[in-house]
């Protein structure tokens, strides 16, 4: 995306300062209802909830703001924000299918997207394949007359692994498919798959978009007409809308989105260098290092990644990764990521836990968030924790 027309969307595009007193920064529109001077025009706007302000859980003014830049930053048309990224990609998915319906899906998806499809969509009759998004042959083997979804996600949450979007595509479209990705990794400063043929693209906001780890909302982001068959069947009946406040958050938070996702990375590309060179790391996994065996595909639909990446470690024990952790000083324990600062998520947490069920990731496998801090300092930083485990 040309640099003009990314600061354009972030800085003015939706925003009509003249119609609120030239404010410079827009105003949160916190009314939950809106009037209207006849009942004709009442009757006039019902009809299209989405397009018109009658009650806050369709549409509102600082919302609609927010709405119009996810859609130009993703090549969109449209877009609708929810309360939550899940709720996102669960209006998404239960928008496109019906009883009996069947749905494609890459493996290691996001942990509760994978437990939308394997626990609540079968109570209503739909089934889901998981598949290696690596392999376009067994997408395409994976898909039946009743199927109706191909879902993506490039890279995966936790292994980040890529599939090719633009084939997997045309293998939608060849075969009638609404295709839909989380993009929630990358952000659309580095892809934006409806450029290359998918249909939805979905962002948990909550990360790189908002960028200060303080809203929780997610995004749909696709056509009109595919954004209004989402808002009239799910959005509308379901009702997780998102806050006018969190909206100006958000709003806040992406006017230095090119800033903090350029820190992260080029952060990122020197620690994943550093880490690449130790005996103690196994793999990394981040489709942006030339050693990468994606990268080739990597740097055909990306324009970059962000600092988020997993490590695999030489270890002997649970013990010893959990050392290795608790020796960091400038990384925090957390789920999530996208925010200033640096985050580090260890899966042998969940290992030996209360639920008696360990996650099907290995547990010596770590995943990385590169916030705004020193990459130097970082470096140093995991140099000191890896001391913990076998050389």
């Amino acid at each position: 995306m040309a640099e003009q027309n990314l600061s354009y969307i972030l800085n003015h595009l939706g925003e009509d300062r003249d119609s609120y007193f030239q404010a410079v920064s827009p105003p949160v529109i916190q009314s939950s209802n809106f009037y209207f001077k006849t009942v004709d025009d009442l009757r006039q706007d019902i009809s299209d909830e989405l397009a018109n302000r009658i009650y806050t859980r369709g549409n509102n003014p600082t919302t609609e703001i927010l709405r119009k830049k996810l859609a130009a930053l993703e090549s969109a048309e449209d877009a609708l924000v929810f309360a939550s990224g899940i709720a996102a990609v669960a209006a998404a998915v239960l928008a496109f299918v019906k009883q009996g319906a069947h749905i494609v899906s890459v493996g290691s998806v996001y942990s509760w997207t994978t437990r939308l499809f394997k626990e609540y969509l079968p109570r209503f009759g739909v089934e889901t394949s998981f598949v290696d998004g690596r392999d376009l042959v067994k997408i395409e083997e994976a898909i039946r007359p009743e199927t109706s979804i191909l879902y993506l996600e490039s890279p995966t949450t936790m292994l980040f692994e890529l599939q090719d979007l633009r084939s997997c595509a045309m293998i939608a479209r060849k075969h009638g498919l609404i295709s839909m990705i989380d993009n929630s990794c990358c952000s659309p400063i580095y892809q934006r798959p409806i450029e290359l043929g998918i249909n939805l693209s979905i962002h948990s906001v909550t990360k790189f978009l908002n960028g200060h780890s303080d809203v929780v909302m997610g995004a749909v982001c696709g056509s009109k007409e595919l954004i209004n068959h989402i808002f009239n069947t799910e959005f509308m009946n379901i009702g997780g809308i998102v806050s006018p406040h969190d909206a100006a958050l958000v709003i806040r938070g992406l006017r230095t989105l090119p800033l903090r996702v350029d820190r992260s990375y080029q952060s990122a590309l020197k620690i994943v260098e550093f880490l690449h060179q130790q005996s103690r790391v196994l793999q990394v996994n981040y489709p942006f290092h030339a050693q990468h065996p994606q990268y080739d595909l990597a740097v055909r639909q990306m324009e970059g990644q962000p600092g988020l990446f997993s490590v695999l470690f030489k270890a002997n024990s649970i013990n010893e990764m959990e050392d290795f952790v608790h020796r960091l000083n400038y990384f925090l324990i957390a789920v999530s990521w996208g925010g200033h600062e640096s985050l580090v998520m260890p899966v042998c947490a969940f290992h030996g836990g209360p639920t008696g069920q360990d996650s099907p990731l290995p547990w010596n496998l770590v995943r990385f968030y590169i916030g705004l801090e020193d990459p130097e300092l970082l470096i140093e930083d995991i140099r000191q924790a890896m001391e913990a485990l076998p050389a």
